[in-house]
C-alpha cells in the first residue's frame, strides 16, 4: 500500500514537542520529507532523532512564527533543502495567562495573538505564495482548538485567538480552492501535552476538566496527528475549509447521568 505522503515535502511549526513532534514522526513514517520549526534546540534534536528513526529525512529550522522574517526564511530553507513545499501543519501555539478579561493585560493579548493568530496568518501567507509559485496544489492544516468553537471563563484571550484561526482557515480555503490548495483546521480538546500539564496540573481541576470529556479521558498527540495526516493526504481530497474536532465528545457535553 502506498504511504499517504510518499514523495511529499512537509513543513510543521511547533514541531519540537507534543502534537507537532508526533506529527513530524508520523509524516516521516508515511513517506514525507519533514522540515519543522521551534525555539528549543535540545527538544528539536530529539525530534530529529525520532524522525530519522522512523526512516525519514528531517530538517530543524529555529524560528519564531510571530516574526515574518523567520516564517519566510523557514519556507525558503525548506524549499532550498527539498525543492518544494506540498504540505504544511501550522501547529505552533501558546496558552498564555488565563484570567478574566477585565484582568487581562495588553502584553498577554499581544503575546498569545502574536503566535496563535498572527503566526498562523504569516505561515499561510508564505506557504500559499510558495505553493502558487509551484503551480498550485497543496494541503495546509491549521491548529485551532475546541476553544475556537466555545466560550469559557478566564480563557478569553486564548479563545479569541483560536476563533480567529478558524476564520483564517475558511477564508484561505475559499481564496485557494481554484488553485488546488486545500486548507483545513483541527480542533482538539484537552490533549496529553506539556501545555495541558501546565494548565490542568491541580488534581481537582484535572478531575473536573477530564469529566467534561464524555469518553472519560484526555486525548493523545497521536489521535490528533492521525487526523492531521488524513487532512494533509489525498484521502481527504474533497475536504476544505473545515474544522475537524478531536474532542472526546466535549462539545456534546458531559453525561449528566454518569
Amino acid at each position: 500500500m502506498t504511504r499517504a505522503l510518499e514523495t511529499k515535502v512537509a513543513l510543521i511549526t511547533g514541531g519540537t514537542t507534543g502534537i507537532g513532534r508526533d506529527t513530524a514522526v508520523l509524516f516521516a513514517k508515511e513517506g514525507a520529507k519533514v522540515a519543522f520549526t521551534g525555539r528549543r534546540e535540545t527538544e528539536a534534536q530529539q525530534t530529529l532523532e525520532l524522525v530519522r528513526g522512523a526512516g525519514g529525512d528531517g530538517l530543524f529550522l529555529k524560528s519564531d512564527v510571530s516574526k515574518a522574517a523567520d516564517v519566510q526564511s523557514a519556507v525558503q530553507k525548506t524549499v532550498e533543502k527539498y525543492g518544494r513545499l506540498d504540505v504544511a501543519f501550522n501547529n505552533a501555539g501558546v496558552e498564555g495567562v488565563w484570567v478574566p478579561l477585565a484582568e487581562q493585560t495588553e502584553e498577554n493579548w499581544d503575546y498569545v495573538h502574536g503566535i496563535n493568530l498572527k503566526g498562523v496568518w504569516l505561515c499561510l501567507k508564505y506557504e500559499i505564495q510558495q505553493m502558487l509559485k509551484q503551480g498550485g496544489g497543496g494541503t495546509i492544516v491549521n491548529m485551532s482548538s475546541v476553544a475556537g468553537l466555545i466560550g469559557s471563563p478566564g480563557a478569553g484571550v486564548y479563545i479569541a485567538s483560536k476563533h480567529g484561526v478558524l476564520g483564517l482557515t475558511k477564508t484561505a480555503a475559499a481564496e485557494c480552492a481554484k488553485e488546488g490548495i486545500r486548507v483545513n483546521a483541527v480542533c482538539p480538546a484537552v490533549i496529553q501535552t506539556d501545555m495541558a500539564d501546565r494548565a490542568f496540573s491541580e488534581p481537582d481541576l484535572n478531575k473536573r476538566v477530564r469529566a467534561l470529556h464524555p469518553l472519560g479521558r484526555f486525548g493523545t498527540p497521536r489521535e490528533v496527528s492521525e487526523a492531521v495526516l488524513w487532512l494533509c493526504s489525498d484521502r481527504s481530497s474533497f475536504t476544505t475549509g473545515q474544522s475537524l474536532c478531536i474532542d472526546g465528545g466535549l462539545l456534546i457535553g458531559p453525561n449528566p447521568f454518569a
